[in-house]
Order: C-alpha cells, then sequence, then structure tokens
C-alpha cells in the first residue's frame, strides 16, 4: 500500500492538536486510525515531530 504523506501530516496534526474527529464528533485519537500501515506512520510522525523525544533515531 502507498502512504499519502500529506494524510499522515493532516491526522498526526489533528491528534497532537486535540482536533475533532467529524465521523465521531469527538476529539480525534490515535485508535480512530484503523489501518495498521497509516496508524504507525501517524505513530511515527508523532515521535519526530512533537519534540518529547530527542537525540534517538527511530527503529523500524
Amino acid at each position: 500500500m502507498n502512504i499519502n504523506n500529506v494524510v499522515v501530516r493532516i491526522l498526526a496534526e489533528r491528534i497532537l492538536t486535540r482536533g475533532l474527529n467529524p465521523l465521531k464528533n469527538r476529539v480525534f485519537e490515535l485508535d480512530d486510525v484503523t489501518n495498521t500501515e497509516y496508524k504507525t506512520a501517524v505513530e511515527n510522525y508523532i515521535i519526530e515531530h512533537s519534540g518529547v523525544v530527542e537525540g534517538t533515531e527511530l527503529t523500524v
């Protein structure tokens, strides 16, 4: 499957900013991403861009 990085960024930013999930009318959560490949990509994006982890490299 080819993952769309724009979709990953939008999902991750919506999770990080506690944005609304329009399908469920509540705050968007990581568990709302049901596709495992997209979920992994979103998790990785959050780790890389949230600033929580510094000085480490992501291993896949």
